[in-house]
């Protein structure tokens, strides 16, 4: 997914931690296996994270140092990796069979995988205070109902757009349909202006498209019973690559766009900050990267959700989203999960005002000051169904063959009948 910080929740004072009061090797079964020796009774646990971009930059490291002041004896070794750098080494390390003690994910298939190998604490029982955390912000982390990791942050994806470059095109209001999305697209080329920024080299925000066009023309219901039959041939799926097609024959993006990032410099983000472009589809992190990565469009950033497709099954209520959260390895101390509740539970007004994450404490909701948060916020809790980002939600395989299709669909390398049959051998091979 996406490099993608992000609500991807809260990527969310200190008075004193007090520990849980069922220790963590006790409740999983980890014994002392997971302590890192030190003397003295110290404890030390690695913490890998996508915080590469503001504001998880900074602040990420402000809680960790925090945590680590209030409990000296306890050290805590930080990697940051941007998203697809971080995605290709813990998959090497998943191969090796050692995580790190925390680690970023995404839930859905890869961590499913990662739990049936048996390299990931089952937090079940030690995750005591999981009540106090939003229904939808767990969804994704929990598999028969077990609990495999702490959510941080949860958002969903949608259209980010520049109201100056619309009303410079004549546009007066966001597109309600894809036909309507489509006519503004001309509007825009019309009055000389890029329609959309696309990171099409790093392929993950182009599954965006295809995803939510595949919920708005099959049906939400479509996506998991293609998923159990490992067939994505049906002709929704096949309409959905269509109706991507309609829109990349436009051309509707940057020039460069298929060799270009997304937070790298004059990338996706970088593209609509700094005033280029009229639209991105991109979660409710894409503020604080438009800003880190460019200037960033103040009052005249505005949100709409991913819009509605003629005689389609699906509804607009139904969201495709995610958010980041944190799971452990089998047998990490139980400081580890100490470190996650301080981090999630008692830091998420600062994780909010950062104005980089989505609420994942209940009743937090009222704390997202910023209009274009709060659209996202409020669009969320009126979600009428919820599918996690495919790339996450599938098997590792699959998730990157709907990436890599979707990508050569927009490239011109591969006609919408055939992103559906790459995608169903990925499924069956799986």
């Amino acid at each position: 997914m996406a490099s993608t910080p992000p609500s991807r929740r809260s990527f969310l004072a200190l008075s004193g931690l007090t520990f849980l009061s069922v220790p963590l090797a006790a409740a999983c079964g980890g014994g002392d296996s997971g302590r890192m020796p030190a003397a003295g009774g110290k404890v030390a646990f690695a913490w890998w994270n996508i915080a590469t971009t503001e504001p998880g930059k900074s602040l990420f490291p402000q809680l960790s140092t925090a945590f680590t002041d209030a409990h000296p004896n306890i050290t805590i070794k930080t990697t940051s990796l941007e998203n697809e750098a971080f995605k290709s080494k813990l998959t090497a390390v998943t191969s090796s069979g050692r995580l790190p003690d925390v680690f970023q994910t995404w839930g859905g298939g890869v961590l499913r995988q990662q739990v049936d190998a048996g390299l990931v604490e089952d937090l079940t029982d030690a995750f005591g205070w999981s009540s106090d955390l939003t229904p939808v912000s767990l969804q994704a982390y929990r598999f028969e109902g077990r609990t495999y990791a702490v959510p941080y942050d949860v958002g969903m994806v949608g259209f980010w757009y520049n109201k100056r470059l619309f009303a410079k095109a004549g546009i007066t209001a966001p597109p309600g349909t894809w036909a309507e999305l489509l006519e503004d697209v001309r509007k825009l080329k019309a009055a000389g202006v890029t329609p959309i920024a696309l990171a099409g080299k790093e392929k993950w925000p182009g599954h965006f498209y295809w995803a939510y066009l595949a919920m708005r023309v099959a049906g939400l219901a479509a996506l998991g019973q293609a998923a159990a039959a490992k067939d994505f041939t049906g002709a929704g799926f096949v309409r959905a690559g269509g109706h991507l097609k309609e829109l990349v024959d436009l051309q509707p993006f940057q020039p460069g766009f298929l060799g270009a990032g997304y937070s790298t410099p004059g990338g996706q983000a970088a593209t609509m900050g700094n005033g280029k472009a009229a639209m991105e589809l991109m979660g409710q992190w894409a503020p604080s990267v438009q800003q880190d990565a460019g200037a960033g469009l103040g009052a005249d950033l505005g949100f709409f959700p991913f819009p509605a497709v003629d005689g389609g099954l699906g509804q607009v209520g139904e969201v495709l989203g995610g958010g980041g959260g944190f799971a452990l390895r089998k047998g990490a101390p139980k400081e580890a999960l100490d470190f996650l509740k301080f981090f999630v539970l008692e830091n998420q007004s600062k994780l909010l005002a950062s104005n980089g994450y989505l609420p994942v404490v209940k009743g937090a909701e009222s704390g997202v000051a910023d209009a274009n948060r709060r659209a996202v916020a409020e669009s969320l809790a009126r979600a009428t169904g919820f599918q996690l980002f495919l790339d996450q939600a599938y098997p590792p395989a699959v998730g990157q063959e709907v990436n890599d299709s979707v990508a050569d669909l927009i490239a011109g390398k591969k006609t919408p009948e055939q992103v559906t049959t790459s995608i169903t051998e990925a499924a069956k091979g799986a």
